[in-house]
């Protein structure tokens, strides 16, 4: 598993792993069932603080992508196939927003935008 931080980012480390281990599951790149690196293990590799890394996994756990029992460790948490879908859909609708709002701030119109997604979307394999 591969966590990169960006110390200029401006967003909290913690919440950095958080999304990075979220987009990574959703993505189908960790596995239902799939064991995290230990807390303190993660923290190592990072050169972070422990107390940062069992904060991202609090939140993991409380948003529902892993489950940690002790003395085992962290795990991926099974995830409803719909529940997971619904979360893309979400991530997908952010991006999309964000898009739009910086294709009207250069003025484009909504053919332009659905022109440049059509042609990202062939591209795409």
């Amino acid at each position: 598993m591969r966590i990169i931080i960006q110390n200029g980012s401006g967003q909290p480390i913690y919440e950095q792993i958080k999304n990075q281990i979220k987009s990574l599951i959703l993505k189908g790149e960790l596995s239902d069932g799939e064991q995290l690196p230990s807390i303190r293990s993660l923290a190592r590799d990072l050169q972070i603080s422990v107390i940062t890394t069992k904060r991202a996994y609090e939140e993991l756990e409380r948003e529902g992508f892993i489950e940690t029992a002790i003395g085992r460790g962290s795990f991926v948490a099974a995830q409803n196939k719909e529940l997971l879908r619904e979360r893309k859909l979400q991530i997908i609708d952010e991006k999309l927003e964000t898009a739009v709002i910086e294709g009207k701030h250069l003025g484009l119109t909504l053919e332009e935008l659905k022109e440049m997604l059509t042609i990202l979307y062939k591209e795409v394999k």
